[in-house]
């Protein structure tokens, strides 16, 4: 703490002094004043006041956050340059590396200015890098996003956490797919994610709801991309078994997959097939459909709008109109921009840390157009509302239809009691 106090000292002492010099710099060895210098009533290049860590998976684990991360930047500026926000990446390996993970978001703590700090997702290790961050930094704003750990753990750790609503999510999905034509609905993951309380507890309602609305329900298995096979055999698992899955079931099935990497494979699939995809579990518009369709979308990056315009005509022509949606804005990206404006505008004091609206407004703000509900995490055990843990989602937007509008339906309080 000493550290911090000291340095945070300093950088105010070099401010003052700018300051009372006019912020102007003096002019290298032989070179003209007046000329290329800045003028000599320019205002001074300004330092952040505090800086904002930001933690996210690399491009292969999680690049929808990541890329939120990059428009940050380009938003807030680079710690590194004098701007307000530090980006860093945890290991893709990340379960078998929780050290590094740990140490990865521990170690923005040690810069004296850091004020906010935003997990985007809370990988495991997150929880206990924050407890450590707790005991040594108190005044830091812990923010995690799509943890996946105990939720009483990332709860008791973090000064906020955000979820995609997967309880709501878990009756809306299956209401969409009957929308959409859809008599099955098959649920793809693996015992890793089957752990994660609300992965379990939205599998869990997905097949209540399903019996409720007359859709048939299968679970089937698919290999961890962290396990030995890694990315490239789970993801060739998926393009291999499509074809007899389908044949199985029916055109009229819709198909939902737990894991990011097993997204882009299974979108080939049910366009090549005929199928039907509601949405990714981290819906996005670039969540595996760029790679499926081979969609070039560099002129477009960040511009959503666009970017949903472009996806939306690939899909379209290869025959998947009003059998594949997603959410117009990427929830990865738009979690990472919402977070670390939220956290921004606790530091300053235009918002406060246990303002529902104030978080909901965050998001809003960098999705025009779009429309979020949101609720506070129910504690299914204590039937208590966690006022730090919120549960947000998109309206389901379907290609060549549009926008389903279940952003407006109300979930049967039955699914409450689904545990």
């Amino acid at each position: 703490m000493f550290k911090r106090i000291l340095a945070i000292t300093l950088v105010m002492m070099m401010m003052f002094s700018l300051t009372a010099c006019g912020g102007q710099s003096t002019p290298a060895a032989g070179e003209p004043a007046g000329t290329d210098a800045a003028p000599a009533d320019a205002p001074a290049t300004a330092e952040a006041a505090f800086h904002i860590g930001i933690v996210t998976g690399t491009v292969s684990q999680g690049e929808d956050e990541l890329r939120g991360a990059e428009a940050m930047i380009a938003k807030y500026g680079d710690a590194s340059d004098g701007g307000m926000i530090k980006h860093v990446t945890y290991p893709d390996n990340f379960m078998q590396e929780q050290e590094t993970t740990i140490s990865t978001i521990v170690g923005l703590a040690d810069d004296p200015l850091m004020k906010v700090i935003v997990v985007n997702q809370s990988v495991p290790g997150t929880s206990a890098a924050f407890q450590q961050i707790r005991e040594m930094y108190p005044d830091i704003l812990l923010l995690a996003n799509s943890p996946q750990e105990d939720t009483a753990m990332i709860e008791a750790a973090a000064d906020l956490a955000i979820d995609p609503d997967n309880v709501n999510r878990g009756y809306l999905m299956i209401l969409a797919a009957k929308k959409m034509g859809a008599k099955s609905f098959v649920h793809i993951s693996f015992p890793r994610h089957m752990s994660i309380e609300l992965l379990s507890l939205r599998r869990n309602i997905m097949e209540e709801a399903c019996k409720d609305l007359g859709l048939e329900f299968i679970s089937e298995t698919a290999p961890d991309p962290m396990s030995d096979v890694g990315v490239p055999g789970a993801q060739q698992f998926i393009l291999e078994k499509m074809p007899a899955w389908v044949e199985k079931y029916g055109k009229d099935t819709a198909f939902f997959c737990t894991n990011d990497a097993h997204t882009e494979p299974l979108l080939k699939r049910v366009a090549e097939l005929g199928a039907i995809f509601v949405e990714p579990d981290l819906p996005s518009p670039i969540m595996g459909y760029p790679g499926a369709f081979g969609i070039d979308l560099k002129e477009e990056a960040g511009n959503w709008p666009a970017i949903l315009s472009k996806v939306e005509e690939a899909v379209v022509a290869k025959g998947g109109s009003g059998r594949m949606g997603t959410w117009a804005y990427s929830y990865g990206y738009t979690a990472t921009e919402a977070l670390t404006e939220f956290g921004k505008n606790v530091v300053e004091g235009t918002m406060s840390k246990d303002s529902f609206d104030d978080v909901m407004a965050c998001f809003d703000l960098y999705t025009p157009g779009a429309e979020w509900n949101g609720s506070y995490y129910l504690d299914r055990v204590s039937g208590e509302e966690k006022t730090n843990h919120i549960m947000v989602y998109q309206d389901t937007y379907v290609f060549g239809l549009g926008y389903l509008g279940n952003s407006k339906e109300v979930v049967p309080e039955k699914y409450k009691e689904v545990k």
